[in-house]
């Protein structure tokens, strides 16, 4: 990288007693680094290595232009000048420790955030810096830039060891979206089709689930009225005014089976599209845009100008929600409709298999799965009723002893046995009902539990 020759130091204070031994010893293992190849091979820095690495790297454009936000407001005012065989756990602990103690990598001075760099008079917009940490899910993401860098880094040579595992980057936040409820999707709606495009738009995105820039890239080519169904391959991606069209953020296909009243709404779309064309002496073409403010629908609707609309119509019915807020009310809404997560997964375009909305919908699959627990009892029979020893007995003796018992205490509680009697002697019993004295002897012990017969075989008064 810096086209210059690189030395492999290491200094032995000279006033110690084996200096000269030490000095031997550090030499043979410096040599030892080289001929084994596992010196670092560049002075480069972070700041290089990271250039070097987004360069070759296979990344999304969008991707790609977070990441060097990133890396010029994070990376290079902090670490960029670091060498790269320089950095170890202990810089990354204290890189890890400034991005969460402020944002802005203030020096500790007092001084006010300006609302513009451009020259302006200070309104309330502009205040003193207080400072906030970074986010964790973006510390994050600059560790796994970093990752990304080192792992290439040491298959170049640069360095001999990753040194990123020994960082400790925060842990990922649990995810949290909030949904609007059925009230405020409902408000939502009503105010949306005041324009029945618009409306028809947040209906779309309510049903699908779909991305911003996907149903701003979809195309009549791919709904099919007949079938039912839409196909999303296309979305739109912006930078600030550049606006390009790409594939979808996982690169799936994904097709999507509509209902009946998301059909009707596209058929009236498609009608009120054709004439509007017809009245501009137009038509649409074979690869017209959905959702168009052209004519001819040839132009798309751009992504950023879509969340201000309808950023602005949740502030005029008073909800706190955005845009994508809609994609988790579609996933919410079907996982408590009992919609199995891989369907789930393929509808919104999860990767992972379902691996990405089981960890954002968690909560809700939770939910749902009290639902389904709630709905298996209702449907399941009366469990049987749970009988006493004493009932049990009497309904369904099981030894000798407890059928003798069950027959003596039936004929005391029906009155056949009068108070205050005594039955007759075990002996006696033992012989009426053909089993030995010892078995009669464990029925009047049940007998006697059971408070129908006192020590002397007397029958007690029933109470």
């Amino acid at each position: 990288m810096t086209k210059r020759r690189h030395y492999l130091r290491e200094t032995i204070a000279a006033n110690t007693p084996k200096a000269a031994e030490e000095a031997e010893r550090a030499i043979r293992r410096l040599q030892s680094q080289v001929d084994e190849r596992r010196q670092p091979r560049t002075n480069a820095s972070v700041s290089q290595l990271i250039e070097r690495h987004l360069e070759l790297a296979e990344l999304d454009e969008t991707t790609r232009r977070t990441y060097r936000g990133y890396v010029r407001n994070h990376i290079e005012p902090l670490i960029g000048h670091v060498k790269v065989g320089a950095v170890d756990a202990d810089v990354l602990d204290s890189y890890y420790a400034e991005l969460r103690r402020c944002r802005h990598h203030c020096d500790r001075r007092p001084f006010t955030e300006h609302r513009t760099k451009t020259q302006h008079e200070c309104d309330q917009r502009c205040r003193p810096h207080e400072c906030r940490p970074l986010g964790a899910s973006t510390v994050r993401q600059i560790h796994f830039i970093l990752s990304g860098a080192f792992r290439q880094a040491v298959r170049w040579k640069w360095v001999s060891v990753n040194p990123m595992p020994t960082g400790k980057p925060p842990s990922a936040p649990k995810p949290n979206p909030r949904p609007p409820t059925a009230d405020e999707a409902a408000r939502i709606l009503g105010e949306a089709f005041s324009d029945p495009a618009w409306g028809t738009f947040v209906w779309l995105a309510m049903v699908t689930g779909a991305r911003r820039g996907e149903l701003c890239g979809l195309r009549w080519s791919k709904v099919d009225l007949d079938q039912g169904t839409i196909v999303i391959d296309t979305s739109v991606a912006q930078n600030s005014s550049k606006k390009w069209l790409k594939d979808t953020k996982t690169h799936q296909q994904r097709r999507l089976t509509l209902d009946a009243e998301s059909v009707t709404l596209l058929r009236k779309h498609r009608e009120i599209c054709d004439e509007n064309a017809t009245k501009l002496k137009t038509k649409l073409g074979p690869n017209a845009f959905v959702f168009s403010l052209a004519p001819d629908n040839s132009e798309h609707l751009v992504p950023d100008s879509v969340s201000q609309r309808y950023s602005k119509l949740a502030a005029r019915l008073g909800i706190d929600t955005h845009l994508h807020n809609l994609r988790h009310y579609s996933a919410t809404e079907l996982i408590a409709a009992g919609v199995d997560i891989r369907t789930v997964a393929g509808r919104l375009g999860h990767g992972g298999g379902g691996t990405t909305t089981l960890r954002v919908y968690t909560a809700f699959v939770s939910e749902a799965d009290q639902r389904a627990a709630t709905a298996l009892f209702n449907r399941l029979p009366s469990r049987p009723e749970r009988l006493s020893e004493r009932e049990r007995i009497m309904r369904n003796p099981r030894a000798p002893y407890e059928a003798i018992a069950a027959k003596l205490g039936a004929a005391i509680e029906s009155g056949l046995l009068p108070e205050h009697t005594s039955l007759p002697p075990a002996k006696k019993l033992a012989e009426q009902h053909g089993v030995s004295e010892g078995t009669v002897r464990r029925a009047l012990d049940l007998l006697r539990a059971w408070e129908l017969l006192d020590d002397s075989r007397q029958i007690r008064p029933m109470h």
